[in-house]
């Protein structure tokens, strides 16, 4: 444990994991994992971010219908016990979700979160999901790349403005996007960590719904024991209801409005009544 965790405050019977793991304690989007890479492909001005071939639409149509509902998903209930609540939402709001897309947002937790959300909405292959550019070169990347993740440069105002046209076009086509507020993924965290503001100015210039969704730990019993490790937590994925953006305001307090309201409805959902991180990055406050 660290200092996070010293005066953190959950709901009573909220499962905190205690996996043996050590996080760090003042920088929130410092990488604790070491992928191995195996390749060496660059993203700059010449990557394909908008990317209409067959190659790819075959590509994206298997990720999704011949391996992420038939096999991940499945196996996210067997080996995680993956509990989704909420979805009563996705009902309530079907017109305002679906009339022009929407943003997904979840916290950063496991390495199967992004197939857990996404499984939990419903959601088709007409999905983009920007994504850490050095992690398209680990062994990873096919699939990251068919369920359609697009790699954010990280050098390059040529590559960025590519990356940008991409998700404009995107949203012309009214498609959904799946977001990680936290930047870094930090399996088993319960503390809620700072959020950058990509997703918050995305909803903001693109009109879209920000659709909070939140992945809780459950204590691994009974039957699942055998399909994990004892302290590896059982996941739940909680769909909460949609923020949407007010364009009648200016971007800026909009922006950090969106940010605040999100962060403390998923503190709600996930079951934390005193968070030990702001809401706001330190080198954005």
């Amino acid at each position: 444990m660290n200092i996070r965790y010293d005066d953190l405050k959950v709901r009573e019977g909220e499962y905190v994991p205690e996996i043996g793991r050590t996080y760090p304690e003042h920088n929130p989007d410092q990488s604790v994992l070491h992928p191995v890479y195996t390749d060496n492909q660059v993203f700059d001005e010449n990557y394909p971010y908008l990317d209409d071939s067959f190659r790819f639409n075959l590509n994206n149509w298997i990720g999704y219908y011949l391996f992420l509902y038939p096999i991940v998903f499945p196996l996210n209930c067997i080996k995680n016990g993956l509990r989704i609540k909420g979805r009563e939402n996705l009902r309530k709001y079907r017109k305002q979700l679906n009339k022009n897309g929407a943003i997904t947002i979840s916290n950063h937790c496991n390495r199967l979160d992004a197939p857990c959300v996404l499984s939990a909405v419903f959601a088709n292959r007409h999905t983009r999901i920007p994504m850490y550019a050095p992690n398209f070169n680990t062994k990873d990347r096919w699939y990251m790349w068919a369920v359609g993740g697009i790699p954010v440069p990280e050098t390059g105002f040529e590559a960025m403005k590519r990356f940008n046209a991409a998700f404009d076009e995107f949203n012309r086509r009214k498609w959904w996007f799946h977001i990680f507020p936290e930047a870094a993924r930090w399996d088993g965290y319960k503390p809620l960590r700072p959020f950058r503001k990509g997703a918050f100015t995305m909803a903001y210039k693109y009109d879209k719904p920000l659709l909070p969704c939140v992945i809780t730990y459950r204590e691994r019993k009974g039957i699942y024991k055998l399909f994990g490790k004892a302290d590896e937590p059982l996941l739940s994925v909680t769909i909460g209801e949609p923020v949407f953006p007010d364009k009648t305001r200016p971007r800026k307090q909009e922006v950090d409005r969106l940010r605040e309201v999100c962060h403390l409805q998923m503190q709600r959902m996930a079951g934390i009544e005193h968070n030990t991180w702001p809401i706001v990055p330190e080198d954005e406050s």
